[in-house]
């Protein structure tokens, strides 16, 4: 009797996936980075700047809406600290989720009083500030270890 055997089958390098707390790729990271600037730089001088100094366009926006002064600069503090925040590591991913929670509220007012031709603006911000919510998840791990420490 003769012996057959199975012929060995062929292994293929599988690269394992990287453990949660591994580094991501260097083309990956300064990506990201540069998503953060690029929105931090947005919400501080594209947003909230014009309604810290009271540009006539915000006035009117926001005397439309019933606000006032008040609400102007209210949104207006919160996206300045939103973007500066969105340069700062350990507080990077809270303030992405901040901003995303401000960008709906945004929405649902454009939808329901404003009616203007940006609707849909706070949705496509919503999604790089997501993006960087999941990717930075560990900074807000981190920042919780720390509070948890000091409390």
């Amino acid at each position: 009797m003769s012996e057959t055997t199975a012929p060995a089958t062929a292994v293929s390098h599988i690269t394992p996936a990287p453990a949660p707390g591994a580094s991501r790729p260097r083309s990956a990271r300064i990506s990201l980075t540069a998503l953060q600037v690029v929105l931090g730089l947005f919400y501080v001088i594209a947003s909230a700047l014009p309604k810290l100094i009271a540009h006539p366009s915000a006035v009117e926006a926001f005397d439309k809406l019933g606000w006032g002064h008040t609400g102007m600069y209210v949104i207006g503090a919160l996206e300045l600290a939103g973007g500066i925040a969105l340069l700062v590591p350990l507080l990077d991913s809270v303030a992405a989720v901040a901003l995303s929670a401000l960008m709906a509220g945004a929405f649902i007012v454009n939808v329901t009083v404003i009616h203007g031709p940006y609707v849909a603006t706070p949705l496509i911000l919503i999604l790089p500030l997501a993006l960087i919510a999941w990717a930075r998840r560990s900074h807000t791990t981190e920042l919780l270890r720390l509070v948890r420490r000091r409390a």
